[in-house]
């Protein structure tokens, strides 16, 4: 960065983060945010290249306050019941997903369970009612979920990918929806 002090990383560089993942299916939709967002190729690799120090550095902030300190105090703390464990979900607004909330589940002690895009409470969601109602970046996987019940989890092919296979209502077709940073990707043969 020319000798300078890098930035302080916050919401900016950290949407950049997410688009930097999600380009691997969706490099068009990617490239679009990135410039609505007034940033570079080099800005986007540099915003991943110190979110993966943030991520591996020894001594580095534990999960939460990672989160925390990226993006600030959260817009939203709700304390919910998984099962037999209690967890707070925290949530913060990203402006290139008004209708979505960046997601943080916690438990006991602060560690993070699950970091994600979800809708935003009182948002409207898209009306699934078959494969084809899938568009890219047009819902969350507890939209999909819901929608194609009952949808059963798969692995994905990094640690912030989810897959979920199901069978299409309308055709009886299988089919697998693969996710990034939670928000649905693409749509590949069961």
């Amino acid at each position: 960065m020319d000798g300078m002090t890098a930035a302080p990383f916050g919401p900016l560089q950290f949407q950049l983060v997410l688009l930097r993942r999600m380009a691997d299916h969706q490099p068009g939709l990617a490239e679009d945010a990135r410039h609505e967002l007034s940033a570079s190729p080099a800005e986007m690799r540099e915003a991943n290249r110190r979110w993966q120090a943030m991520v591996r550095g020894p001594g580095g902030r534990g999960v939460l306050r990672r989160y925390r300190a990226v993006l600030g105090e959260p817009e939203r703390s709700v304390r919910r019941t998984v099962g037999d464990l209690e967890c707070d979900a925290l949530s913060w607004t990203l402006p290139l997903w008004p209708d979505l909330r960046f997601e943080v589940m916690a438990g006991p002690g602060g560690a993070v369970w699950n970091a994600w895009l979800v809708r935003a409470p009182g948002a409207p969601g898209p009306e699934l009612r078959g494969a084809a109602d899938l568009t890219p970046w047009s819902c969350t996987v507890d939209e999909v979920a819901r929608a194609f019940a009952p949808a059963r989890p798969a692995e994905g092919s990094a640690p912030t990918r989810w897959a979920l296979a199901f069978t299409d209502p309308a055709t009886g077709a299988p089919y697998v929806a693969e996710f990034t940073w939670g928000l649905f990707q693409r749509l590949l043969p069961g």
